[in-house]
């Protein structure tokens, strides 16, 4: 049955506009967009706390006193002894990928970010697309939607970019942002966010109808 809903899973640079462009590629399609709302998914199936997800969300890595603190916690969800061998943040990530095949097994929706393209590998009607931009353009739309300076947005951009791709190369076989590992690669820089939502639904519609 799962495999009769379609998904479509956002990788995206920081400032390239992924999330905005999920969220109109879904009301578009009159589905769900799920983003953040995929560790509150998690978080309440896993029996682990919100907070816990929040501070682990799309990062690779975990200080040993975040770890001992975090460990702390009971789990009632997941209570089989080789998950909890685990460390913590193989736990999470494990916690999260569950929800996310949940989520799309009984539902179409589209995903953004979480390694939800390698979440559903082999998965039928599944559709994995990338944004991109230019830094310049990533750049402005930062400075304008934190009101920030140009050189505050670049080091934002580093930043998020580098912790992106660490977590995504750290959890799968794939490379974060690799044209290969994705269907569709859009510059949102050069097309704009809505022309990306356009060529989406026009990708989807000549592979599925």
């Amino acid at each position: 049955m799962g495999s009769e809903h379609f998904v479509i899973t956002i990788g995206r640079e920081f400032g390239s506009g992924g999330k905005d462009i999920g969220d109109a590629t879904a009301k578009a399609l009159g589905i769900k967009c799920y983003d953040k709302e995929l560790l509150v998914q998690a978080a309440k199936e896993s029996g682990f706390c919100e907070e816990i997800f929040e501070h682990q969300d799309e990062k690779p890595t975990n200080s040993f006193l975040y770890s001992l603190v975090m460990d702390t916690y009971s789990i009632s969800g997941y209570s089989t002894v080789p998950f909890l061998d685990m460390p913590l943040n193989h736990r999470v990530f494990l916690a999260q990928f569950d929800a996310i095949k949940k989520i799309c097994e009984r539902e179409s929706c589209v995903v953004v970010g979480r390694c939800a393209d390698y979440a559903l590998t082999d998965r039928p009607n599944t559709m994995n697309v990338f944004i991109h931009a230019s830094e310049e353009a990533r750049a402005k739309h930062v400075m304008e939607a934190l009101s920030i300076s140009e050189s505050k947005a670049k080091d934002l951009i580093q930043k998020n970019d580098k912790q992106r791709a660490s977590y995504y190369n750290y959890y799968t076989t794939k490379k974060w942002g690799q044209a290969k590992g994705y269907h569709l690669c859009l510059d949102s820089g050069m097309l704009g966010y809505e022309n990306c939502v356009k060529m989406i639904l026009e990708y989807k519609k000549l592979v599925w109808g």
